[in-house]
């Protein structure tokens, strides 16, 4: 059995896979973090979900708050082929395009700090493009649960939000290119469960002015390195008190003459997930 859960601003939504469709609301008392430091997350939602109210009527398809408490979200770098060739392709004038050839390659993987959870959007909310920037991109990824003993026991759909101007210019400069107000997205959900079977789809798609200008989909096969590596790599000594999100990389990168303009709107899709969409908005 696997479930979804969603947050409003004012309440938790349970759906399990045995009653799809309908939702069970948790009148008080969930905590995100003490899910993530249960020792069987797994096990814990199933208790709370036995003892919530009968199913209610409530519709998906409203804006959610990012199901997050106090976790730190983290996000791997060049898992995927297509992600290598787009950096070397922005790095290459500034002469660090062999960076990112050698991490793919090399045994440990590229590990950064995203967001915290105050800077951390949701379904229906805004993500942001720097004002500073001129070539940015948002990033679809599978994004990894962790609890605080490193188990992975969930997941939900990343926006890594990038300027690629700016981490293309000088690969110090990641930091500015990934960690700014709205750069990043989490949602609509959260599913407790396995990990999907490798030949998952993740979907983008992205309107402006109400015509589509970009979409591109790829599957959970083409990640070179295994979800347990890179859960591994994050919690050498490390230590995640109330658990973590690690987004795992994108494997569908636009164009190099594509950048994403204010207002424009982004849909990214997982099987199994759901869709989480955002409007972009300059900050």
């Amino acid at each position: 059995m696997s479930f979804r859960i969603f947050k409003t601003s004012a309440a938790v939504f349970l759906e399990s896979s045995d009653a799809p469709g309908l939702f069970r609301h948790v009148e008080s008392g969930f905590s995100f973090n003490e899910l993530f430091t249960s020792t069987d997350p797994a096990a814990s939602i199933a208790a709370i979900y036995d003892g919530a109210g009968e199913e209610v009527s409530f519709n998906p398809e409203i804006s959610f708050d990012a199901p997050i408490g106090d976790q730190e979200v983290w996000a791997a770098g060049v898992t995927y082929f297509r992600s290598r060739t787009a950096r070397m392709e922005e790095a290459e004038v500034a002469g660090g395009d062999v960076f990112y050839d050698k991490v793919y390659e090399a045994p440990r993987p590229e590990l950064f700090f995203k967001a915290t959870a105050a800077r951390t959007r949701g379904h229906l909310d805004h993500v942001g493009i720097r004002s500073d920037s001129t070539w940015d991109v948002p990033e679809p990824e599978f994004t990894l649960a962790i609890n605080s003993e490193g188990k992975i026991f969930g997941h939900t759909i990343g926006n890594d939000m990038s300027s690629r101007s700016i981490e293309g210019e000088n690969p110090l400069y990641l930091p500015q290119a990934k960690n700014y107000t709205g750069a990043c997205a989490l949602g609509p959900c959260l599913v407790v469960a396995d990990a999907p079977a490798p030949e998952t789809s993740i979907a983008i798609t992205i309107s402006r002015a109400g015509s589509e200008v970009f979409s591109g989909e790829t599957s959970l096969s083409q990640i070179k390195r295994s979800f347990e590596e890179l859960a591994g790599y994050l919690f050498r000594s490390n230590h995640f008190k109330n658990g973590a999100y690690l987004m795992t990389g994108t494997g569908i990168v636009p164009d190099s003459s594509f950048t994403l303009q204010v207002d424009d709107i982004v849909s990214i899709t997982i099987e199994g997930i759901g869709t989480l969409t955002n409007t972009v908005e300059k900050v």
